[in-house]
């Protein structure tokens, strides 16, 4: 009888494009997310959880970039080999398409107009990179059925007071306000978009809108490059050019150029420039409501600023759009300087609910990007990269472990984390490994000597490991790291240290 194979065993690692969290890093977010959805709550949000699954068909062609709904996303049809396959399904790939959904299907339960937000993972099965992972946490905000451009001054509003509520200072970002109008204005008037057939040079627009989001990487010089015959980069690859002339080039970097001294100054000049288009003089109209709106509330152009350079997702937003820069430096992996970058963005799509109900609803909303956010206050310092360990009770006797159960129940019912060690509790020695390597502030000690005198030992590890770096015998004396006291003053000596650590 042939032996039988035996099956490989599983590889432990994590699938590609994807990552563990641990402690810290776990805990951060979530300190994030709450500060982050309190800000929400206070400007009226309520908060929504929809399901982590949707029907590809539900998604639908809103996801960037792809003709087939079902590319982009882990995606899977049910019951797929049987004679009547049923749905295909994906996991979200944002918070906005299931929104979309909710809204269509709970509209008669809802207030109008509907303001939630929402937080949690989507799913993208798009190539990983550095920093670039298949799973990420969003953090979103949307007003669903208020077509007043009120509504999105109030996002950009609430956008910059989340920032500031996480840890972002005040001149370490922008919030960075265009609008789709205004970027139809300058196609139209170059003659990439006939607003009567948007699909006529639907490619060189694209090339062209490519090219104003890369102004700050190109600068002025890189742009009319590719607004006209391309451009060849130091590496000598070549990048197709939208086909405009000399004169069209440098009126579009006239466009993107006009940002002034003050919101109402680029305003001013956005509207001499958009006089021969309808269309986008409509959106340098919203523009200044919005700048309006803003300086009414106290936020000036130091912290929400007008630039006709910002461009989003064009497919999917249809007037307003908005992005959140961080403005200060950082070095890459390369060793590089460079700004961080982007960490929010959002914008006004009044179609997307459309394909639901056959109804145009005006909505409005933003999306966070906690990771990226993590990313600038770790860069910035601000992160404290280990985690607050539990105090430890060991464990001297394992037939008392009824007592030091009783004295960790103490701890935390007086709000302190604490643990007994559940280990092989032989070797002392590993008990003390083991709190060190949680990270623990302090240990609590009970062996039979202090059992019967009715005291137990508290160590300091903390203050315990600052002395063993290095402190003279005179100073071991005077900051001893571990104390003898009455049983009954367990919670009160604890306490008394976890104060002095902080």
């Amino acid at each position: 009888m042939a032996k039988q194979k035996k099956s490989p065993r599983p590889k432990a690692e994590t699938p590609k494009g994807f990552r563990d969290y641990f402690g810290a890093e776990v805990t951060h977010r979530t300190e994030m997310l709450a500060k982050i959805a309190a800000v929400y709550h206070r400007y009226g949000f309520d908060a929504l959880e929809s399901s982590g699954v949707e029907t590809v068909q539900a998604l639908g062609k809103f996801l960037p970039d792809v003709d087939r709904p079902n590319e982009g996303v882990f995606a899977w049809q049910e019951d797929a080999d049987s004679d009547k396959p049923g749905d295909w399904l994906a996991l979200r790939y944002d918070l906005t398409a299931p929104l979309a959904r909710v809204y269509a299907q709970h509209q008669n339960d809802l207030p109008k107009p509907y303001r939630r937000f929402a937080m949690g993972p989507v799913w993208r099965n798009e190539k990983p990179g550095p920093g670039r992972f298949r799973q990420f946490y969003q953090c979103d905000a949307d007003t669903v059925g208020a077509s007043s451009v009120a509504a999105d001054a109030e996002i950009c509003a609430m956008l910059a007071d989340c920032l500031e509520e996480v840890g972002i200072e005040r001149g370490d970002y922008i919030v960075r306000v265009n609008n789709r109008k205004v970027l139809d204005g300058m196609m139209e008037w170059v003659g990439l978009l006939d607003l009567a057939d948007p699909s006529q040079n639907a490619d060189r627009r694209g090339i062209a809108m490519r090219a104003i989001d890369k102004l700050d990487r190109l600068g002025f010089k890189g742009v009319q490059e590719l607004m006209m015959d391309g451009r060849t980069d130091a590496s000598g690859d070549h990048t197709m050019g939208a086909e405009l002339d000399f004169v069209q080039a440098t009126w579009i970097n006239g466009v993107l150029g006009a940002k002034g001294q003050d919101n109402s100054e680029t305003i001013s000049s956005l509207r001499k420039l958009m006089v021969k288009s309808e269309r986008g003089h409509e959106g340098v109209d919203e523009l200044e409501m919005i700048a309006e709106l803003l300086a009414a509330q106290g936020y000036g152009p130091d912290r929400i600023v007008i630039d006709p350079s910002v461009v989003r997702g064009l497919g999917y937003y249809t007037g307003p759009v908005f992005e959140a820069e961080l403005t200060f430096e950082i070095k890459d992996e390369k060793g590089r300087t460079r700004n961080f970058g982007s960490v929010a963005g959002g914008g006004r799509y009044d179609d997307l609910v459309k394909r639901f109900t056959g109804q145009e609803v005006p909505a409005t909303g933003v999306s966070i990007g906690v990771d990226r956010l993590l990313a600038a206050l770790d860069a910035k310092g601000r992160l404290d990269k280990t985690a607050d360990g539990p105090v430890v009770v060991t464990v001297m006797d394992k037939a008392r472990m009824a007592d030091y159960q009783k004295m960790v129940a103490e701890l935390r019912e007086a709000g302190i984390r604490a643990e007994v060690y559940l280990g092989n509790p032989k070797n002392f020695g590993n008990q003390l490994k083991y709190a060190d390597k949680r990270g623990s502030p302090v240990a609590v000690i009970e062996g039979g000597d202090e059992h019967e005198k009715g005291v137990i030992q508290i160590k300091d590890l903390i203050l315990g490991a600052k002395m063993a770096e290095g402190a003279t015998l005179e100073e071991y004396k005077e900051l001893p790291s571990q104390y003898e006291v009455p049983r009954d003053q367990l919670v009160a000596k604890v306490r008394a240290i976890l104060d002095s650590q902080s």
